[in-house]
């Protein structure tokens, strides 16, 4: 309850903020599948090097929330959608692989271990590679070392090759509020989703699978799951964040 109270506060104060941002291109919808409601933000192949991934400033100092990102883009740059991007330690730095730009800030992890992110097979977002996106499972990302303009791994896997997470189960009662990447099969279509309520791993996995027509998709994280989506007037708040992904264009 008390959780579920500060997520209610943290997304009115995130409304209110939304309403000065400017106006950008509405890439995110609200979304229902299922009887649940989500927000899906879109990119195709064309829009990929506008996607950005953050960590740190110039400064070297963790950015934490999207208000840090938005201060230090370019001028002339602004953000049209953000979520968090994947796992972090206490110091906010990734768990897994990270890679912005050539900045590298974290290694690749193949062992299994605790949570969600050594529940096995886990992946790797890559951008900006032989195809614009792919989701490609950690242990195949080892072997094959493909190029990627950006990546971050998370874990688990929510779709594999078209089929879901075999640990997930229908009749689960894990429920959090979620946030996850998928691919479109010809890897033109990138697809980032938030739940609006909790929902179990088998529910976001076929929103992706059944729902979008991924054939492979990420799990960032949950519990901490921030959108901004300026179009929608959203601008979640909370606690600080490790890495963030987004999409910029010019104003």
């Amino acid at each position: 309850m008390r959780i579920e109270l500060k997520r209610r506060l943290g997304l009115a104060i995130g409304a209110l903020i939304a309403m000065t941002l400017p106006a950008v291109a509405g890439i995110c919808e609200k979304r229902d599948f299922d009887g649940q409601g989500y927000v899906v933000c879109t990119l195709d192949g064309a829009q990929e090097p506008g996607l950005k991934l953050w960590l740190n400033g110039p400064d070297g100092k963790v950015l934490g929330d999207f208000s840090g990102v938005r201060r230090n883009l370019p001028q002339g740059q602004v953000l049209a959608f953000a979520m968090n991007a994947g796992m972090y330690h206490p110091d906010y730095q990734p768990v897994g692989l990270y890679i912005s730009d050539g900045e590298k800030a974290g290694d690749l992890v193949t062992a299994g271990g605790d949570g969600n992110f050594g529940m096995l097979p886990n992946g790797v977002f890559c951008a900006g590679g032989k195809r614009p996106y792919q989701v490609i499972e950690s242990r195949a990302f080892a072997k094959a070392r493909p190029q990627c303009r950006i990546a971050t791994q998370s874990g688990p896997m929510l779709v594999i090759d078209g089929a879901l997470h075999p640990r997930f189960l229908a009749d689960s009662d894990s429920r959090y509020i979620r946030n996850s990447v998928g691919v479109s099969p010809d890897g033109q279509t990138v697809w980032f989703a938030i739940s609006d309520r909790a929902v179990t791993f088998h529910e976001f996995g076929r929103l992706f699978r059944d729902g979008l027509g991924a054939r492979d998709a990420l799990y960032f994280d949950g519990s901490i799951s921030r959108l901004y989506a300026p179009a929608l007037n959203r601008a979640d708040f909370g606690r600080r964040l490790g890495p963030i992904i987004g999409y910029t264009e010019q104003e």
